[in-house]
C-alpha cells in the first residue's frame, strides 16, 4: 500500500531478518501503536492523540531526512499541502473511528480505499471480483447487518479509507516530485500543522504534560516511525505484490492485538467479514506484476 518510488533509506540500521518477517513486524508495530493510542483515549481524546502521533512523527522524520524547505516548484508545494491534508484526515478519521468501533473492524473497513484504487487502476475483470468480495465483507460490517457497531464509527472508518485511497494516489506523484524521504517528512510536518488547531481545541494544555508527551512519542514511534522503516527495508528485498499480500493480514493482526490488549471481542459475522476483506486484499496484490522497489 506504500508508494513504490522515491523511497528513502530506512530509519534503522541494516539487519537481515527475512523480509516477510519485517513486514509482519511492521504491521504488528502499527497495530500496537493504535491499541496503545486507544487505551489512552480516556486521558487524551482521539484528536489530541492523532496530533501527538503525526506531530512527533514529523519531528523524527524531519530530523532524520533534513528536507529542503525552499527551492521547490509551486505545483510541488500544492501537491505537498494536498498530500499532508490527506495524511492528516486519514489518521484523524481512523482514530475517531476506533474510539467507537473495534480496531480490527476499523482496519478492515479502511481497506476499502486501497481496494477501490486498485479497481480504478485495473483493466482486469479478476480485480473486480476481488473488490466485490471485499464489498460483501463491508456490507456485513454495516450497522444494518451488525447493529452492535456504532454507525458513526463505521462511516468514519470508510471515510478514512477514502483518505487512504487519496494518499496512495498522491504518493506516486510525491515520489516523482521529491527526492528520497523529503516529501514524506515535509508532508508529515504539513499534516501536523493542519491538525494543530484541532488538537489544541480538543485537549488544550494537556498535550504539554510530560507524561502525555512521552506516551504520545511511544504511539508515534510504534504507529509511524518504526513500521515505516521496517517496510522500507522489506520493500527493497521483496516484490511489491508479495508485500501487498502480506499487508492484507493487517485487519486480522489488528483484531488479535486489540483482543489481547483491550479485550475487544468480535462476533462470528465480524470475523467472517474481516476474513473476506483480507482475502480480497491478498487477491488483488497476488496477481499484480512482480515488480521490486530499488
Amino acid at each position: 500500500m506504500l508508494p513504490n518510488s522515491g523511497l528513502p533509506k530506512p530509519l534503522l540500521p541494516a539487519f537481515n531478518p527475512p523480509a516477510s518477517l519485517l513486514v509482519i513486524a511492521a504491521m504488528g508495530s502499527t497495530q500496537l501503536g493504535s491499541t496503545l493510542a486507544k487505551s489512552l483515549f480516556g486521558q487524551v481524546g482521539p484528536l489530541g492523540m492523532v496530533l501527538l502521533r503525526v506531530g512527533l512523527s514529523a519531528v523524527v522524520l524531519v530530523a532524520w531526512c533534513r528536507p529542503r524547505w525552499r527551492g521547490h516548484r509551486l505545483a510541488n508545494y500544492r501537491l505537498l499541502v494536498t498530500f499532508g491534508l490527506s495524511l492528516a484526515v486519514m489518521n484523524a478519521l481512523f482514530y475517531c473511528a476506533i474510539a467507537r468501533i473495534p480496531i480490527g473492524v476499523a482496519v478492515a473497513l479502511e481497506f476499502s480505499g486501497p481496494l477501490t484504487v486498485a479497481l480504478l487502476h485495473s483493466r482486469r475483470w479478476l480485480d473486480g471480483l476481488w473488490v466485490a468480495l471485499a464489498a460483501v465483507g463491508i456490507v456485513l460490517l454495516s450497522p444494518l447487518n451488525t447493529p452492535a457497531l456504532d454507525s458513526l464509527g463505521v462511516v468514519m472508518a470508510l471515510l478514512a479509507g477514502v483518505a487512504w485511497g487519496a494518499y496512495i494516489v498522491l504518493s506516486a506523484r510525491m515520489g516523482q516530485a521529491f527526492r528520497g524521504g523529503e516529501g514524506l517528512a515535509l508532508s508529515m510536518a504539513v499534516g501536523a500543522l493542519l491538525l494543530l488547531p484541532v488538537g489544541i481545541m480538543a485537549e488544550g494544555r494537556l498535550l504539554l504534560s510530560p507524561n502525555i508527551l512521552l506516551l504520545g512519542l511511544g504511539v508515534a514511534m510504534l504507529a509511524s516511525t518504526l513500521p515505516y522503516s521496517l517496510e522500507m527495508t522489506a520493500l527493497r528485498r521483496m516484490p511489491v505484490n508479495v508485500f501487498g499480500v502480506l499487508m492484507s493480514l493487517e485487519p486480522a493482526i489488528a483484531a488479535v492485538i486489540s483482543f489481547f490488549w483491550l479485550g475487544e471481542t468480535l462476533s462470528l459475522t465480524m470475523i467472517g467479514a474481516i476474513g473476506l476483506v483480507t482475502i480480497a486484499a491478498a487477491g488483488v496484490s497476488l496477481f499484480q506484476p512482480a515488480t521490486k522497489v530499488v
